[in-house]
């Protein structure tokens, strides 16, 4: 009899543990869905060809942008340069020069900040300056917001939200920026993992201008086209 109490006991905690365990599990699969996949953000596009967007950050770099402006030139590709408002209104040559390639110019915020540590009304401030800097120089406002770092908090969202603009992420990150990334990592960063309107991020870095050429031939072999945000999210 004692021994049945006991074994009664053990499988009451056992199973309290095990609904709690269920619980806990149910609420971080909820809350990680929330934060990875959140409804008001792009990690990739919504177009289920063989098309991908490629999306270059810019804050620095302007030695290299000339030679990602001729090989994208020279390919007849279009994509979408998001400039912070800083470095826009202290190149303002350069982003016309953009412009007059016909790519798309998205939103980097005014500062290269972390913007998930922003309130709401310093997201808003960020954002809208960007916004005003780049439309003072091209004539056209940005509609797409690429937080620096892909950094956010729910501030972030709102504020873009308010402002009319989506927000931007990406699927695939070339993490060309750190000093150990070579021209051959790059290339295989972006080609494991492409596929169907995949969001490539890079930045104008020289082993990125190396890197070009070889992972726009891989993707028009592999029969897929490259564009801006705009192509694979409309």
């Amino acid at each position: 009899m004692k021994f049945m109490i006991i074994n009664k006991k053990l499988v009451l905690v056992i199973s309290i543990v095990l609904i709690i365990l269920i619980i806990l599990s149910i609420y971080l699969s909820v809350f990680k869905s929330k934060e990875v996949f959140h409804e008001d953000i792009y990690y990739k596009g919504i177009k289920d060809d063989k098309i991908v967007a490629f999306v270059c950050n810019v804050d620095w770099g302007n030695e290299f942008i000339d030679d990602m402006l001729y090989i994208f030139n020279e390919n007849d590709i279009n994509i979408s340069f998001f400039l912070t408002g800083r470095w826009a209104k202290e190149n303002p040559d350069i982003v016309k020069d953009i412009k007059y390639h016909n790519h798309e110019i998205g939103n980097h915020g005014n500062n290269h900040l972390d913007y998930s540590q922003l309130s709401y009304e310093n997201n808003k401030k960020e954002i809208s300056t960007a916004n005003d800097i780049i439309k003072d120089i091209v004539g056209i406002k940005p509609v797409l917001f690429g937080p620096p770092s892909g950094a956010y908090n729910e501030n972030t969202l709102k504020a873009a939200k308010d402002l009319g603009m989506a927000v931007i992420l990406w699927s695939v990150d070339t993490i060309d920026w750190r000093n150990d990334s070579t021209k051959e990592l790059i290339i295989e960063r972006v080609i494991k993992n492409i596929e169907n309107s995949s969001i490539v991020l890079m930045h104008p870095t020289e082993n990125t201008v190396k890197a070009l050429p070889e992972i726009i031939k891989y993707l028009f072999e592999n029969n897929y086209k490259i564009g801006t945000i705009s192509d694979v999210i409309q």
